[in-house]
């Protein structure tokens, strides 16, 4: 049995995955807008409003919209934006069959991997310089070095680009290795699929015999509770194979919520490294690669203002300045500060918000319990002295870009595992105790007002 979907229904589900995976201003502002055309030889095509947003369309969202429109179809698509005054005058497929049989366009080695995502293009900087350095051991030496690895890290800061490196990097020196790269969704849909063509055996035969297995955001796993015993019984069958494992996902495997106990401590078992958001030096360093490789000719002082004016992730980073390169393309301007902050009016603050740190958490915090910030770095463990410092770890996780080790380290010198704890510990006092939510809201208020 074969289903069909013509391409107003393929976009019309895309649509509405696209819905939850971005901010409303950018959903609203970019796609929405579009306006399917059809699909000509295997590539979707869209309408874009004018040639600006055709453009930071393609370098901003192609991607995107491409992994969903394949997710739903089941079948490889790309993705190409026309202009208003474009006619399309051929389309060779209106409809498109969703497959029962396996796509053997996806068995072809690095199908799903983006070129540009290799180790040469990855910027190292101390918020990655880790993560880098366990995803290139695993890449030497398949399932020797750390199996499982698990990389994670918030939106846009690169766990997607070290999984493609690896692809890539395997595929060229271990040619005759099987490696398959996919996203938790796509995971869950395809075997969704197989259970209801009735082909669940040809789904495991096919993840269950690769060599290395990358699946991306696995923490959509949580709730979904067939997937996930489908996927535990996966990860057996590769890791008693010593085939190597390797996820990402946006927290750690202990605050994906809802996530089996037995899958959360096979995720643990190989080796857990994080991403932070990176800092000026490496934002600028990062900006400076991109305008290479993409041969565009912008001055330091535009790039030294963009990395000070955005520091949320490495996506809305490279994205500003293809904003603004494309702005000035389009209106002929020379780009200076004044036009990218013209072009990005939207997206930068008027004032850079203050940046809090820990010290002056300790600060706030100490004053506020009639302590000293001393106090919160020391050895002591009273109650009149520990609740405090758990106050401020937790307000210091909240309000800092800090990794939990460094974290550990600000506060005399202790685990990561401490910080968690008194995180997680707080985070469950303020739910029931509403006068410590309270505290912590007029602390956090303090803090910000400086």
């Amino acid at each position: 049995m074969v289903s069909k979907l013509d391409y107003q229904e393929i976009w019309q589900a895309a649509l509405a995955a696209m819905e939850t995976q971005l901010s409303k201003p950018s959903f609203d502002t970019w796609i929405q807008s579009l306006e399917p055309v059809g699909i000509q030889q295997n590539t979707f095509v869209l309408r874009a409003t004018n040639v600006f947003n055709r453009d930071w369309l393609q370098n901003q969202y192609s991607d995107l919209i491409s992994e969903n429109l394949q997710a739903i179809s089941g079948q490889p698509l790309s993705v190409r934006f026309i202009l208003p005054d474009e006619d399309l005058t051929v389309v060779d497929l209106e409809e498109i069959d969703i497959p029962t049989e396996k796509n053997t366009n996806d068995d072809e080695p690095g199908y799903n991997l983006n070129p540009k995502y290799t180790f040469n293009s990855f910027v190292i900087g101390a918020s990655n310089r880790f993560a880098h350095a366990a995803a290139l051991a695993v890449a030497e030496a398949p399932a020797k070095a750390y199996n499982p690895l698990f990389i994670y890290g918030g939106v846009g800061l690169g766990k997607t680009h070290l999984l493609h490196a690896i692809g890539h990097y395997v595929l060229e020196h271990y040619p005759q290795l099987n490696v398959c790269y996919l996203s938790c969704e796509k995971f869950t849909n395809q075997f969704i699929s197989a259970i209801q063509y009735k082909r669940s055996e040809e789904f495991r035969n096919r993840y269950r015999n690769v060599d290395i297995l990358m699946v991306d955001d696995i923490q959509f796993l949580a709730g979904k509770e067939q997937t996930q015993e489908e996927f535990f019984h996966t990860f057996n069958a590769l890791h008693e194979a010593n085939k190597q494992i390797i996820l990402s996902s946006d927290r750690p495997p202990r605050e994906i919520a809802t996530l089996e106990d037995r899958l959360r401590s096979r995720f643990e078992w190989g080796l857990i490294t994080d991403i932070q958001q990176p800092d000026l030096e490496t934002r600028v360093a990062i900006l400076r690669k991109k305008s290479e490789s993409e041969n565009l000719k912008i001055d330091n002082d535009v790039l030294l203002y963009l990395a000070n004016r955005i520091n949320s992730n490495i996506r809305e980073l490279e994205g500003a300045l293809i904003r603004v390169n494309a702005y000035a393309s389009f209106t002929g301007r020379p780009i200076t500060i004044d036009l990218t902050e013209e072009v990005l009016k939207d997206i930068i603050p008027a004032e850079t918000p203050k940046q809090i740190t820990v010290e002056e958490i300790q600060l706030v915090v100490s004053q506020h319990f009639g302590l000293r910030p001393a106090d919160l770095k020391g050895k002591k463990r009273t109650r009149v002295i520990a609740h405090p410092r758990q106050v401020a770890m937790y307000l210091s996780r909240q309000l800092t870009d800090y990794s939990l080790p460094r974290l550990g380290e600000a506060f005399g010198g202790r685990d990561h595992t401490t910080v968690l704890h008194a995180c997680d510990k707080i985070e469950k006092e303020m739910a029931k105790d509403r006068e410590l939510a309270m505290v912590i809201e007029q602390l956090t208020e303090k803090l910000r007002k400086g």
